[in-house]
């Protein structure tokens, strides 16, 4: 964003086909960087056109920004429709430390990962059927403590099994903007994660958005975790 050169023309926002004052714009701008770099987490475009100057789409004020941050060592990046500020992923290795904790993952936990991520809703057993073995309690324990997956949903089938889906963390984690961009079947192929000898027929899932609903399913309550006993008397997760 540049500074505004003082003339009354004002800016054209491509979004809504209005024109905006360039100063108007600038000041936006501000209020969303300022926002966002204050924040701890990734910051939601509702809290932040909240706090805009009125009539300023914040959409066209975050690519703004974002493309102004492009090339330099920090740069602002999407998270479903969360923003936030991450160091240049070439640049990642000048900050990590010897004390940096990395995250290992078990080939079974890597294994459920992926089929919850592409196949979500997920259930336990759907899981299982996937794999071709069954799933420890454990392995699911280690996803949802790394915050990557959490319970989205119950099944309207007998027995209501719980449905799993990914969080808006493990898009963070992975660098991806929403759950369209995860690795199709030829960058699956390419990173050897999918053998050459894969039926013809095979097709990468194409899971539902976080906010979107199966039709068998129906989103997850506190009262369903606490009939679970997922939940605490107090309301919080059990450790």
């Amino acid at each position: 964003m540049s500074e505004a050169s003082g003339d009354d023309e004002g800016t054209a926002n491509t979004e809504t086909g209005t024109v905006v004052d360039p100063r108007r714009l600038h000041e936006a701008a501000r209020i969303a960087e300022a926002l966002i770099f204050a924040s701890a987490g990734p910051v939601s475009e509702g809290y932040i056109a909240e706090r805009l100057p009125r009539g300023v789409d914040v959409l066209h004020v975050l690519r703004q920004l974002k493309a102004l941050y492009a090339g330099r060592g920090v740069t602002l990046v999407q998270v479903g429709d969360h923003w936030a500020f991450r160091t240049a992923p070439d640049l990642s290795f000048v900050i990590r430390t010897d004390e940096t904790e990395v995250r290992k993952l078990s080939r079974a936990a890597l294994e459920v990962l992926a089929i919850i991520a592409y196949h979500q809703p997920v259930t336990r057993a759907e899981i299982e059927d996937i794999r071709g073995v069954q799933t420890s309690k454990g392995t699911l324990d280690v996803l949802m403590e790394a915050g990557w997956v959490r319970f989205r949903g119950r099944r309207r089938t007998p027995g209501r099994p719980v449905t799993f889906g990914t969080t808006r963390d493990f898009l963070d984690h992975f660098g991806l903007e929403a759950l369209r961009d995860l690795p199709g079947l030829e960058e699956l192929k390419g990173a050897g994660l999918l053998s050459g000898r894969i039926p013809s027929s095979f097709q990468v899932p194409l899971p539902l958005g976080e906010d979107e609903y199966a039709e068998d399913e129906d989103p997850i309550t506190q009262l369903d975790l606490e009939e679970l006993g997922l939940l605490t008397p107090g309301g919080k997760e059990d450790e």
